[in-house]
């Protein structure tokens, strides 16, 4: 959800470029680049939930209320970074530091869309999807956001709520969290640390710029930042293999996550020992690979 290291698609498309006129201005709020990635994580963990083929309407459903929830983080987010917005140069020209869109509007929007979703979750889905959409609000823009201008371990914390869409999903569908979505989760969130490494590196002149103290920027060797991102892709390697073990997915599913998180490991043990332009978005792509390569097999082997 915002700034959380799910972000990362402005490397493939830097959001300098300008959406035209006022709707696109305010879709622009909602990241939707990284709102897409939240539809098809949530879309995933309901489908993977659920007993059997999903019906299509109650998922639709679920899945548009997490939508909402992460539209309204990301705008609210964008509400309180809007001023260290303005000193990064693949931010300084979304709505808010732009001026194109006023505080205030952005506020009772981003707020709306939060609010529906919400409701959404709660009335069509259950009340377990819609507590821990709520908890990823809060989280996200109560902790990790203020968070981010003080200590490297917001990142970390930011993987929460950037993993949370899984378990909503899984939660409308399912009902319970249970080991299924649980593992859905960790894997989310353990992928998600050297993939922001690697955006992490590649941005570090910006960040430090704006005063965010990511480890890249406190150890511009990056040392710290290339370890943490092999121990993240360290513990993914059997933590992916995990949906096999509790009969989410079958043993074409194990291969594969075997296949991947070994690759996604060899990328980051490359970026670790060269800390380079090139390895870091080696790293960054080959990590935007692997999550949607994931999810498909494990959803084709379910």
């Amino acid at each position: 959800m915002k700034d959380v290291p799910i972000d990362a698609a402005t490397i493939v498309m830097p959001e300098a470029r300008r959406t035209s006129g006022a709707f696109g201005d305010y879709i622009a709020l909602t990241k939707p680049r990284l709102n897409f990635l939240v539809v098809a994580t949530s879309a995933a963990g309901y489908y993977l939930g659920g007993p059997g083929i999903a019906d299509l309407a109650p998922m639709v459903e679920a899945v548009a209320g997490t939508a909402l929830v992460a539209g309204g983080a990301a705008a609210l987010n964008q509400l309180y970074e809007r001023d260290t917005d303005a000193l990064m140069r693949r931010t300084r020209l979304r709505p808010l530091p732009a001026g194109r869109v006023a505080p205030a509007d952005a506020r009772i929007f981003g707020l709306a869309l939060s609010l529906a979703g919400l409701l959404v979750l709660a009335t069509r889905a259950n009340w377990l999807s819609a507590a821990l959409a709520l908890a990823t609000l809060v989280i996200y823009l109560v902790i990790y956001t203020p968070m981010k201008l003080r200590t490297p371990m917001a990142t970390l914390v930011g993987a929460i709520p950037g993993a949370l869409p899984a378990l909503i999903g899984w939660t409308a569908s399912h009902g319970s969290i249970a080991s299924g979505g649980a593992t859905l989760f960790a894997i989310v969130f353990l992928w998600q640390v050297p993939h922001f490494m690697a955006i992490a590196w590649l941005y570090r002149d910006d960040y430090g710029k704006a005063g965010f103290p990511m480890l890249p920027v406190i150890d511009p060797e990056g040392r710290r930042a290339g370890r943490q991102a092999v121990w993240y892709a360290v513990a993914l390697v059997p933590v992916s293999l995990v949906p096999t073990l509790v009969g989410i997915a079958g043993s074409v599913y194990f291969t594969s996550a075997l296949v991947l998180g070994t690759a996604m490991l060899v990328l980051a043990v490359r970026f670790s020992a060269t800390r380079s332009e090139a390895s870091a978005r080696a790293l960054f792509f080959g990590s935007i690979t692997y999550l949607p390569l994931i999810w498909i097999i494990m959803i084709a082997n379910h």
